[in-house]
C-alpha cells in the first residue's frame, strides 16, 4: 500500500513537472515568434561586463533585504536567527525553484529549520506571511505603473486589470481566513482533536501541534514597530528591485534609446514579475514572454533588443541562483553535519 502510494505521488510528481516544462515551451515559442535572432545575437554582442557586476550585486542585496526582513517576521518564532543562514536558505529555494517550480519554498523552509533548529511548520507560517505581504507591493507597483505610464496600460493589456482584482480578492479571503485561525485559534485547535480524534487520537494530536505552530508563524507581525519595519524593508526591496531592472537597460546600452527609462524600468519590473509567479521553472518563457512584449508594445524597443533583454536579465539571475543555491547547500549541509555530530556527542556525554 505503502508502495502504491509512493508511485501515485511519484506519477502525480513527474505530471506536474511535465506540464511546467511544457507550459515554459510555449511561452519561449510565443516569445521568439517573429524575432530576428540576428538582431538578438548583435545586441548581446554589446554587452557591458561592469554593469552585469552591478545587476549580480543589486540582485543579492534584494535578497539580503529580503532575509532581514524575514528575520524580523521569524522574530516571533526563535530571537537572534543568523542572517546568513536566511540568506543562504533564500538563495537555496530560489536556486530549486529555477529547477522545479514552487519547491523551493519547501527546501528554504527545510535548510532553515535544519541549521537553526526550528520547527518547519512555523516556518512555512512565516512564509505565507512573506508571499501576502509580496503579492500586497507587487499589486500596488502595478497600481503605480498605471498612473506613471503616459498611456491606457490596461487598454494594452486587457488581462493586467482582471489579474489585479483575482490577486486581490485572494489576498482578502487569505486575510481573513488567518484572522479567524488565528483570533480562534483554541477553538480550531479543539475542533481538529475533536474532529480528527474520531478516527486516531494521536494523529488528531500531531495534526493540532502542526496547526498550532503554524499560527505562531501567521501570528509574527505582531507589534506596531516589528510590522513597520517589515513594510518600509518591503518598499526597499521594491526600489532595488526597479533599479535592478533599470542596470538591465544599461548592460545592453539601450539608455541611447530611450531618455525615459526610470518609469520604463519600474513598469518592466512590476509586471514582468507575473511571468515569474508563472509556475514554470524559474519563470522560464513566461517572463520573456511578458518582458518583450512590454518592452516592444507598451515603449517601441525593436523585437531582437527586447529579446535580449528579457533572455539576459533572466539568464543573470538564473545563474546568480543556481551558483548561490550551490555554495550554500554544500556549505549548510557540512555545518548541519557538525552541528549533528556535536548534539551526538553531548547526548552521549549526558548517558554516560
Amino acid at each position: 500500500m505503502t508502495s502504491d502510494k509512493r508511485k501515485r505521488i511519484s506519477i502525480k510528481e513527474i505530471v506536474s513537472y511535465a506540464i511546467s516544462i511544457l507550459l515554459a515551451v510555449v511561452f519561449l515559442l510565443f516569445a521568439f515568434n517573429g524575432v530576428n535572432s540576428d538582431e538578438v545575437i548583435s545586441a548581446l554582442e554589446n554587452i557591458s561586463v561592469w554593469w552585469i557586476i552591478v545587476f549580480i550585486i543589486l540582485t543579492l542585496f534584494a535578497h539580503l533585504l529580503r532575509a532581514i526582513r524575514w528575520r524580523l517576521i521569524l522574530s516571533s518564532v526563535k530571537k537572534d536567527i543568523s542572517v546568513n543562514h536566511l540568506f543562504g536558505s533564500l538563495l537555496i529555494g530560489y536556486g530549486v525553484n529555477s529547477v522545479i517550480p514552487r519547491l523551493g519554498e519547501v527546501s528554504k523552509a527545510v535548510s532553515v529549520g535544519q541549521i537553526e533548529g526550528i520547527s518547519r511548520s512555523s516556518i512555512f507560517g512565516t512564509i505565507v506571511v512573506e508571499r501576502i505581504i509580496d503579492i500586497i507591493f507587487f499589486g500596488l507597483s502595478v497600481v503605480v505603473s498605471g498612473l506613471i505610464y503616459k498611456g491606457d496600460l490596461y487598454h494594452e493589456f486587457t488581462w493586467l486589470q482582471p489579474t489585479i482584482y483575482f490577486g486581490l480578492f485572494a489576498i482578502v479571503l487569505i486575510v481573513f481566513t488567518l484572522y479567524l485561525t488565528i483570533r480562534f485559534r483554541e477553538k480550531f485547535y479543539s475542533g481538529i482533536i475533536l474532529a480528527v480524534g474520531i478516527f486516531s487520537e494521536s494523529f488528531a494530536k500531531k495534526l493540532a501541534e502542526i496547526f498550532d505552530k503554524l499560527i505562531a508563524g501567521f501570528s509574527s507581525l505582531r507589534g506596531v514597530k516589528n510590522t513597520f519595519f517589515v513594510l518600509l524593508i518591503s518598499l526597499l526591496i521594491m526600489v532595488v528591485y526597479a533599479v535592478t531592472s533599470l542596470t538591465g537597460f544599461y548592460v545592453l546600452g539601450m539608455q541611447s534609446l530611450s531618455n525615459n527609462l526610470v518609469p520604463t524600468a519600474w513598469i518592466v519590473m512590476s509586471i514582468s514579475a507575473i511571468g515569474i509567479m508563472i509556475p514554470t521553472p524559474g519563470g522560464i518563457g513566461s517572463y520573456h514572454t511578458i518582458t518583450k512584449s512590454l518592452l516592444v508594445n507598451l515603449f517601441a524597443f525593436g523585437e531582437g533588443i527586447s529579446m535580449a533583454y528579457a533572455a539576459l536579465t533572466h539568464v543573470i539571475s538564473y545563474s546568480t541562483h543556481l551558483i548561490g543555491a550551490a555554495i550554500y547547500f554544500f556549505a549548510f549541509r557540512k555545518k548541519y553535519s557538525v552541528l549533528k555530530r556535536g548534539s551526538l556527542f553531548k547526548l552521549d556525554e549526558t548517558n554516560q
